[in-house]
Parts: structure tokens; C-alpha cells; sequence
């Protein structure tokens, strides 16, 4: 198994969205965009077959096989446990989830923001996981805005927690807020899953992509999992 999540730094895409962006979307130039995902897969596996999607912030898991589909689906998750394919999910602010089994060679991949938390799409990959066999899931929790960071109006921040308790923030300057790392987390281990926070606030941190920061200007990391061949 191989996973790793991105940064904005080793890419071709202009100022502002410099320099690795690998939106689907977006004002960027399509052909930096097209270049700065050669570019990943050159480096993180060379030669395999691709998986992403066009997310909408739901539960909808995609079971990929070994030709993944030439059209991106509508979904905000990915499974396979075909080796050679490399399943990629994109983030800004939201949190990118990289699972795998290593034992029964079956890889996830997922993209929570806060509709897709309260919709469960983390329980959802995880059980779709184990319908190819997974029995000893870990995740990897990427990059993301944090709690301190994600202000929201009160009533939102009490409608999340209400579904996910684990969510519930207060901004530094201290006004309400979400965790939806926390969140996550908080639902990989209510699943069993062993869970790893390896994550940093992307609205801090100039060299990650953030919507809340940027706006229009921001570009997209991606998270990226693969069972080798």
C-alpha cells in the first residue's frame, strides 16, 4: 500500500493558484491542472490507472475495479481492491481520508466536509471496505481547516454536534465553530478503525490550499491511495 497527501508545492499552475493544484474545477488553467496531476502520478505511481470523482458532499461510495470508469462519478468516496489503481480525493478546507487494509489488500478513499460528515460518508466507506473484505481498517486524516480556524453560525454548530458531538468548537477569537477532523476521527474509531490524525490546519498554513482563506483563489490538495500492482 502507498498514500500520501499533497501540498501546493512542485507544480506548474500560476499565481494564485501556485503551484500544485489539482482542482477538477476552477479558474486555473485546465492544462496546469491536467499537468500538475502528471506530474503527482509520475511520482507516485507510475504507470497505474486513476479513480477520482466530482464530489458533492454526500455518502455515495464508488466501487472501482481494475478499469476505473472514464467519466467521474458523483460521489465523495472510492474502494478498490484492484492493485495498479489509484483512487484520489481533493480537499481545501474539507478533510481528505486515506483507509486501507494492508492484509486484505483493500484501499478507501474519502472526502468529508461537513454535509458529508453529518451524512456519514465515513461510515459509509468504511462498511463498503469491509464488503471487499477489509477486517483491519487504519485511516490517515489529512490536512483540513481546524476547529480554531471553521466559524460557523451557532445553530449549524449545534445541528452538527447534535449528529456528531465530537465536532463541537470555539474559534480562537472565540466564536462558534466545527471540528470536522474531530468529527472524523471520533467516527473511524466508532467503526473499529484505527485512526491517525496526521493532519494540519490548511487555513494557517500558507503552503496548503484554503477556501476559507482564499476564496476563488484556492486551489486543491489531494489525497492519494493505492494497493500496489
Amino acid at each position: 500500500m502507498d498514500l500520501a497527501f499533497t501540498d501546493r508545492v512542485g507544480g506548474v499552475s500560476a499565481a494564485p493558484f501556485a503551484e500544485l493544484n489539482l482542482a477538477v474545477e476552477g479558474d486555473d488553467d485546465p492544462g496546469s491542472r491536467q499537468r500538475n496531476l502528471e506530474l503527482l502520478l509520475a511520482d507516485f505511481a507510475p504507470g497505474d490507472r486513476v479513480a477520482d470523482l466530482l464530489q458533492v458532499h454526500g455518502r455515495e461510495v464508488v466501487t472501482v475495479g481494475e478499469r476505473p470508469a472514464a467519466e467521474r462519478p458523483r460521489a465523495d468516496a472510492l474502494v478498490t481492491d484492484s492493485p495498479g489503481v489509484v483512487l484520489v480525493v481533493r480537499a481545501a478546507d474539507c478533510v481528505p481520508v486515506l483507509l486501507a487494509d494492508p492484509v486484505a489488500g483493500v484501499v478507501g478513499a474519502a472526502h468529508a466536509g461537513r454535509p458529508g460528515l453529518v451524512a456519514g460518508v465515513v461510515p459509509a466507506v468504511v462498511s463498503r471496505m469491509r464488503e471487499l473484505g477489509a477486517r483491519r481498517i487504519e485511516a490517515w486524516v489529512g490536512p483540513h481547516v481546524c476547529g480554531g480556524c471553521y466559524e460557523v453560525p451557532e445553530q449549524m454548530r449545534d445541528e452538527v454536534a447534535a449528529v456528531v458531538p465530537e465536532s463541537r468548537a470555539t474559534t480562537t477569537w472565540g466564536t462558534p465553530a466545527l471540528d470536522v477532523g474531530a468529527g472524523v476521527v471520533a467516527q473511524l474509531r466508532g467503526e473499529d478503525v484505527v485512526a491517525h490524525d496526521v493532519s494540519r490546519c490548511t487555513r494557517e498554513s500558507p503552503d496548503l490550499f484554503s477556501y476559507r482563506r482564499d476564496g476563488r483563489a484556492a486551489g486543491r490538495l489531494a489525497g492519494v491511495v493505492r494497493r500496489r500492482a
